[in-house]
């Protein structure tokens, strides 16, 4: 059976490793970003709904 003290050490790891992780992804995406694709041809237009009023 694990205890707690290695079930603590075990946890502080796994979350080193993924703030590590984290960080080197952030680092890459910075240095890397991403291409910015065009908008599809409608994409930002707004839909007009008719009101015709109560009923």
């Amino acid at each position: 059976m694990i205890s707690n003290n290695e079930m603590i050490r075990i946890r502080r790891q796994m979350q080193r490793r993924i703030r590590d992780v984290v960080a080197e992804r952030r680092r890459t995406r910075e240095q890397n970003p991403a291409p910015v694709s065009p908008a599809s041809p409608g994409a930002d237009q707004e839909v007009c709904v008719a009101d015709n009023g109560p009923g």
